[in-house]
């Protein structure tokens, strides 16, 4: 079958996608950038990557006509304020413009369970942009899935950050509201199933795992798989702005999408409508064992997506914006450092294993400060840390950095500051011949916004001489810290 993804190289579609390739279907994979998607070898060749914006009708254009089989999977989710209501209206609207011009069979949409009558704006969104991708005249098979659960997911990250750093949580009410979370395993295995299978055509099913449990069981039982000693106390007190702040400052999620969650957490996500089962047998995987799953896909360095991947840079340009380093009207600091040829493996090797866990090779306590203060006036923090130990690729979220740039061959790692500045920045690594020797060259750019982007430029320099010196030095002697 020809199919084609939107919202491919999102945490539900990066995962979908080799799926559908194994079992020999032709996969078209629709994205903002083709940066943010990732493919490995093997997958290259066989996918067709198209570059749309669906929030942009024009950009449709170019679209294929002829599909089988088309999986809604976009969001805005990650939208500050109320502004994902509209956005999901017309991604969905303009996708229904689309598929009617098509051969299309079907359309196969994963949204969240909504069975509240008083909805959060978040499933009402969701559930909306189930009713209008239900006005198409191609059938529509929409499955409304609990939390999901797997190895980089919002949920599981979420959850994990709650259970790793709070021996003692004096929580939100929420924490008693019940949801019936599933596996991605569960969800792939469902979403596969749908496709082409006319017993489901125009039907909804709410999709979740075999146990019902509240938000504090879950915690809870995620400690147990942990081996950790958790206690929890709610309170009746705490408003859901407070509890946006409290998320979003404990985890490594952003504000706005903390406090989606948290209004969507007033609402028990139980399976209710349908009965997939009659159509679709399959064993239910039970929480605790997606948690242990999860973790032996990530100390394996397996985790295939992450929630961050498909996060849009500031101003929702695409990362081709960033990829040429401006040289007027900027400030640099660039260090250089010689080493023999011998160690060129090892120097590549540190620079692509810079961030997350491995920290940044001199005054991590300082970039942990920094990162806190970023979370404090509303950025990402170096909470998102990284999705592998040892790999990079362009659309990466590393920290408060963006993968701008991997090119391994090519010995250059770019990255693009996503932190909270009064201008923008890069930091860039290149290794380079010297002579019989080579030289590794790391070059922080900054470019300011205004007077004020300049006082912060000039009142960083000593930071700046201790900590960009050391890294660069670090980088190449094979010192941690």
């Amino acid at each position: 079958m020809r199919i084609l993804i939107t919202g491919a190289n999102g945490y539900i579609g990066r995962r979908l996608l080799p799926i559908l390739l194994a079992e020999g279907n032709d996969v078209i994979a629709c994205v903002r950038d083709k940066n943010t998607l990732r493919l490995s070898e093997e997958e290259n060749g066989k996918v067709t990557i198209i570059e749309v914006d669906f929030l942009n009708e024009k950009s449709l254009d170019d679209l294929p006509k002829s599909i089988d089989v088309a999986y809604f999977l976009m969001h805005s989710l990650t939208t500050s304020g109320k502004e994902f209501s509209a956005k999901e209206d017309l991604l969905a609207q303009n996708f229904v413009r689309y598929i009617n011009k098509t051969t299309s069979k079907q359309i196969i949409y994963l949204g969240g369970i909504s069975n509240d009558e008083n909805l959060s704006d978040h499933l009402k969104s969701r559930q909306k942009t189930g009713s209008i991708l239900g006005t198409s005249i191609v059938p529509l098979t929409a499955l409304r899935a609990a939390i999901i659960i797997g190895s980089g997911g919002a949920s599981f990250e979420i959850i994990r950050d709650l259970v790793e750093k709070l021996p003692v949580m004096i929580a939100p009410k929420w924490l008693n509201t019940k949801c019936q979370p599933i596996g991605i395993r569960n969800v792939m295995d469902y979403l596969l199933a749908c496709c082409g299978n006319e017993k489901v055509f125009n039907k909804t099913f709410d999709i979740g795992g075999p146990e019902v449990l509240t938000y504090k069981e879950m915690l809870l039982q995620f400690a147990s798989v942990r081996k950790m000693k958790r206690w929890i106390g709610t309170v009746p007190i705490m408003t859901p702005k407070l509890s946006s702040y409290w998320l979003y400052f404990v985890t490594s999620t952003s504000y706005s999408l903390a406090a989606n969650l948290v209004d969507s957490m007033k609402n028990e996500v139980i399976v209710k409508e349908g009965n997939i089962q009659e159509y679709i047998q399959l064993d239910l995987i039970p929480y605790k064992e997606n948690v242990a799953l999860a973790f032996m896909r990530i100390e394996q360095n397996m985790v295939v997506s992450s929630w961050t991947d498909a996060e849009l840079l500031r101003k929702g340009q695409s990362l081709n914006h960033y990829i040429t380093v401006p040289v007027n009207g900027t400030f640099k600091d660039q260090k250089e450092v010689t080493f023999g040829e011998n160690n060129r493996g090892k120097v590549l090797t540190n620079i692509w294993s810079i961030g997350g866990q491995n920290g940044w090779y001199y005054g991590n306590w300082m970039w942990k400060i920094r990162g806190y203060l970023d979370k404090l006036f509303g950025g990402v923090g170096l909470r998102r840390g990284r999705r592998s130990p040892t790999e990079i690729f362009t659309g990466d979220s590393l920290d408060f950095w963006r993968v701008i740039l991997a090119d391994k061959e090519g010995q250059r790692l770019l990255l693009f500051a996503e932190m909270r500045l009064p201008g923008e920045a890069w930091l860039e690594y290149k290794i380079e011949p010297s002579g019989l020797e080579y030289k590794m060259v790391q070059t922080a750019t900054f470019r300011p916004k205004g007077v004020f982007g300049r006082i912060y430029w000039y009142s960083m320099l000593p930071f700046h001489h201790f900590i960009f010196g050391n890294m660069a030095r670090n980088l190449v002697e094979f010192r941690s810290n």
